[in-house]
């Protein structure tokens, strides 16, 4: 038979796909190569202006949310400058300057609300942002140099900013 040595029409169907396959498969890895980086994501920051007592959530150039706070009243003003978030605690405790008197974290009267996420200290003193049991203390200078937030907006700030984010104080 003169067909020996050469592939009968179904085995050459066979041969050709699996040719086709072994070419795809050859290519695939370049292919996977190739393919565009995944988006970057512009970093977070977040900017307070003590004159309009507003705090504003930014990525990138980007405003995402804006926030009403209440600040450092006189003698005890919030410093301006560039920082970064230090710490977050959930439920933090406070511990009166004056007397030492504790309460603890999660207690209705606690002056910390809910969430702290400290920017600033000197090493013995903190300065941060924080909720309120005093909502309407909001857009008002009355603290002893923390940023005041609204119980909510903290909490909710909480969950999308991290140690090392941007923290710029401006008048």
């Amino acid at each position: 038979m003169k067909a020996q040595g050469f592939l009968k029409a179904g085995q050459r169907a066979i041969a050709v796909i699996g040719w086709v396959s072994l070419s795809l498969w050859g290519r695939l890895p370049f292919a996977l190569a190739t393919a565009p980086p995944p988006a970057v994501t512009a970093p977070l920051r977040l900017e307070i202006s003590l004159s309009r007592r507003q705090l504003t959530l930014y990525q990138g150039q980007t405003p995402l949310r804006r926030y009403p706070v209440a600040v450092g009243r006189p003698g005890w003003e919030t410093p301006t400058g560039q920082f970064q978030v230090r710490e977050m605690i959930r439920d933090p405790a406070w511990k009166n300057p004056f007397t030492g008197a504790v309460i603890a974290g999660g207690h209705p009267r606690n002056p910390l609300g809910r969430r702290w996420i400290g920017f600033w200290s000197d090493g013995t003193n903190w300065v941060g942002l924080h909720g309120t049991p005093h909502p309407d203390s909001i857009g008002h200078a009355v603290s002893h140099g923390c940023v005041r937030m609204y119980n909510r907006d903290i909490e909710e700030l909480f969950e999308k900013v991290q140690p090392g984010v941007p923290v710029i104080v401006v008048r």
